[in-house]
């Protein structure tokens, strides 16, 4: 992470396997709502960035795909054991992004950790996932793990009021020994989501508030993206 201009702490974006840094015209500063303070700040990416995260998705799909449903199991395993050695940062993340209680915080981080254990074979390509503050982990891994063991990588986008789980797990992936390109991460709202749309994801998949995912659904719609929302 780097400081922005004039701000707190920016979360990077997570392209090809590294942290990308990117200085856009707008931030959002990441605020925890019990104490107000702004930890962190993201940037609002646009369809350039979108861009670079799909192309570095759609590269890594093949080699992904090809390595078989067992050898990808072993490495959502080698995450999930990465999570779990981890619970307590990746508690205090929710906590500090959320203001959620402690044991709230870790339940959520326990059920990703099972989440990622789990067998649930989905649709391959290359997936756009936009997933809302409400479950930033756990909802996350729910919707990826099916994807990811069919053999399609993801270019992730988290709610710009909880960005800080999601990058972890990105960067705790790469140190699981991922291959890079699988697992991107993109900030920002619906010029990024419209960029994910134009440059080419075979589906666009929300977790999250019915009603913001409606809107998600709309943009998707611009493009004749297919879209999924859960």
């Amino acid at each position: 992470m780097e400081f922005a201009p004039d701000g707190p702490m920016a979360i990077p974006l997570w392209i090809n396997g590294r942290a990308c840094l990117t200085m856009g015209e707008r931030f959002f500063d990441v605020v925890n709502p019990v104490s107000g303070e702004a930890r962190y700040r993201v940037p609002m990416c646009a369809a350039g960035e979108a861009a670079q995260a799909v192309a570095a998705a759609r590269d890594a799909q093949g080699a992904w795909a090809a390595m078989g449903l067992s050898a990808r199991q072993v490495c959502l395993g080698r995450l999930a054991d990465g999570l779990e050695r981890y619970a307590g940062h990746f508690a205090k993340l929710l906590s500090q992004d959320s203001g959620c209680a402690e044991a709230d915080a870790a339940a959520e981080v326990a059920a990703a950790v099972a989440g990622l254990r789990t067998l649930a074979v989905g649709e391959t390509g290359v997936a756009g996932l936009v997933v809302d503050a409400g479950r930033p982990l756990a909802g996350l891994v729910e919707a990826a793990v099916p994807a990811l063991l069919a053999g399609a990588t993801l270019v992730v986008k988290p709610s710009p009021q909880a960005p800080s789980a999601a990058f972890a797990l990105c960067e705790l992936a790469t140190r699981a020994d991922w291959p890079a390109g699988v697992l991107n991460l993109v900030h920002g709202d619906g010029p990024v989501i419209e960029g994910l749309c134009a440059a080419g994801v075979d589906r666009l998949r929300f977790v999250g508030d019915a009603a913001l995912g409606a809107r998600v659904g709309e943009l998707a719609g611009k493009y004749g993206t297919a879209f999924a929302a859960a």
